[in-house]
């Protein structure tokens, strides 16, 4: 009997002195931090124009016009396709500025920047897509004359940006060294 007290005694002690108030705090939210070197680079021809890219991508081109640069270890790819003006300037323009603004819906925000290199010839802008859209970049190049290149950026991937804002950043700065090496022939 005074076994079962003085187990009586101590699981109520327990209770009793276990049960005390403390303030928890919440976790702060935290990203995901992933950092990639600086890619190695290499030169890439077609007939009509040539630009370098990340080293570590594969690029396949079909039909002569549309580039595929498939970047495997983030399951992401950057789409290029090549036109002929034919005195259409300003619907190519329109139309790349469309298929933009047409990521808007999911997006939280599009920040247009145009490119400019008149030793080159080279004219454009670059839109860079925040929030869960389908795309997260894309761009166009012209000469006004001849050429007319446009590029986004597609993750195989449901849109999270929170988990995609790495890689999506990553391969903003390659389309960019893209765009700014671009040159025609």
């Amino acid at each position: 009997m005074k076994f079962r007290l003085a187990l009586l005694i101590i699981l109520f002690g327990v209770i009793l002195f276990a049960c005390k108030e403390e303030n928890t705090l919440p976790k702060p939210k935290a990203m995901l931090r992933l950092e990639y070197d600086k890619p190695p680079m290499k030169e890439f021809e077609t007939e009509r124009f040539d630009f370098q890219y990340n080293a570590l991508a594969n690029i396949n081109v079909k039909n002569g016009s549309a580039i595929s640069i498939h970047y495997p270890d983030m399951k992401a790819s950057i789409f290029m396709s090549h036109r002929k003006v034919k005195n259409d300037i300003q619907n190519l323009i329109m139309d790349a500025q469309k298929l933009s603004y047409e990521h808007a819906a999911k997006a939280d925000g599009i920040r247009p920047r145009a490119y400019e290199d008149s030793n080159n010839k080279v004219y454009g802008a670059f839109f860079e897509v925040s929030g869960d859209a389908a795309s997260q970049a894309q761009f166009y190049v012209t000469d006004s004359l001849n050429h007319f290149v446009t590029g986004s950026l597609y993750f195989e991937a449901r849109p999270n940006y929170d988990s995609i804002y790495p890689a999506a950043v990553y391969l903003q700065q390659d389309m960019g060294r893209i765009m700014e090496t671009i040159r025609w022939k």
